[in-house]
């Protein structure tokens, strides 16, 4: 009895910390959203287009160190462990967010950001992993939807935080929650099922290109990239979404973050407990995503909307569209142990990274087409490929983790080294 109460403290322990953890991921993530236009006019930029464009250089900047930094932690995870990305990225984070604020110009502003998305790609996949190997099966998909969901509130208060303190006071306040949040994590026990796995070379990154597993860890990807064609696009750039929409009224970046975030917070509570009632994370996916598209449609399509239509649409799209712990949990189902960190880390970084695609798809369209009307054709291509891919996707809600991959099978079973 005293053993198996140990075991639910130290489990609860690893879920609350891999929350808490993922809160200050998105805290940072979102965090440049919200003052990008305060914190490039205080660099000197006094055009909108002019801020439109290096807002987005350095938004880029920090997608694409979040995508090399995803495949970099995800391979260390696989085979060091996933305790050592969750200390190693908090830390590379947590020192660029208290840089941040001795940046001189644009250039060096992308530097910083890059730093940090290098840093921010470990955490949640790590964070997933560890919780989904520690966690029977019927009880996983609950563990990531409250890792999720206390991720989730990381956007709301970067949203607040943002819009109330200097924008450099609120990258000090992103460092200094990473290194407090440093010091909880020596109290985290590492996977049982990595640390007893035998069999293949942990973290080999051909297993992902071998036996069928590359249309796999694709599909995982493509299916999250709406999640982030909706941050990165609807939300960050709602200004001038909006302007282009002829909405008549002030729509900012910091409220149409903050009521999507609470969206997506919403969401992901409740996509989660949609996938365990449903038995299943695909149909809980193909859910989310039809209704996603719809609101979508209205957002660019209907004419006369104002402001608080704008927000109550923002915040709806948000809770559509959050089916983040459900998608992450669904790859790291898709994998075996000597390769599922890698997937779990590098999946979500992917998907971050595609709003780099999305963003300069758009960006390229908007003056042909018109703001409103690029927005909805990059929408759409996101849908179609989002749902053909997980229509290709094999179900996982029920399937057991215990098992590593080889370069010549899809899956392979091996003993743990305790002979069991």
């Amino acid at each position: 009895m005293n053993r198996l109460r140990e075991l639910r403290s130290v489990l609860n322990l690893t879920v609350l910390v891999a929350g808490l953890g993922y809160f200050v991921d998105l805290f940072d993530i979102t965090l440049f959203g919200v003052v990008r236009v305060a914190s490039l006019k205080d660099l000197g930029l006094t055009d909108p287009s002019d801020i439109f464009q290096k807002g987005l250089f350095i938004y880029n900047a920090q997608m694409a160190g979040m995508m090399v930094g995803g495949l970099f932690w995800g391979l260390l995870g696989d085979k060091r462990g996933r305790l050592s990305v969750m200390f190693g990225s908090i830390l590379l984070y947590s020192v660029a967010n208290l840089l941040n604020p001795f940046v001189w110009d644009v250039n060096s502003y992308a530097a910083c950001r890059f730093l940090g998305g290098l840093g921010l790609a470990g955490e949640l996949g790590a964070a997933i992993t560890l919780v989904a190997e520690s966690l029977p099966k019927e009880k996983r998909g609950l563990g990531t939807t409250v890792v999720a969901t206390l991720g989730m509130l990381g956007i709301v208060v970067a949203a607040l935080v943002g819009q109330h303190l200097h924008w450099k006071a609120a990258y000090v306040t992103g460092g200094v929650l990473g290194l407090l949040l440093l010091f909880a994590r020596f109290k985290v026990s590492e996977s049982a099922l990595f640390t007893q796995k035998a069999g293949p070379a942990k973290g080999n990154p051909l297993l992902l290109i071998t036996g069928g597993r590359f249309s796999k860890y694709l599909g995982c990807i493509l299916v999250g990239v709406p999640i982030y064609f909706t941050t990165g696009i609807l939300f960050v750039f709602a200004p001038e979404l909006t302007a282009g929409l002829n909405v008549q009224g002030t729509v900012t970046a910091g409220d149409a973050i903050l009521f999507g975030s609470v969206g997506l917070t919403l969401g992901d509570l409740m996509s989660g407990l949609l996938s365990q009632w449903l038995q299943s994370r695909k149909r809980a996916v193909g859910f989310s995503l039809c209704v996603w598209f719809a609101l979508v449609l209205v957002y660019g399509l209907m004419p006369g909307l104002t402001p608080t239509l704008i927000y109550a649409l923002t915040f709806l799209i948000g809770l559509s569209v959050g089916y983040w712990a459900v998608l992450i949990t669904m790859a790291a189902e898709q994998f075996g142990t000597n390769i599922r960190a890698t997937v779990a880390t590098s999946v979500p970084n992917f998907v971050r990274g595609s709003a780099v695609i999305a963003a300069t798809a758009f960006g390229q369209l908007k003056g042909s087409l018109g703001v409103a009307h690029a927005a909805l054709a990059v929408g759409a291509v996101c849908f179609v490929l989002a749902l053909v891919a997980l229509a290709r996707l094999a179900e996982t809600f029920h399937r057991d983790l215990d098992y590593v991959e080889s370069v010549s099978d899809a899956k392979v079973d091996v003993p743990t080294s305790s002979g069991a």
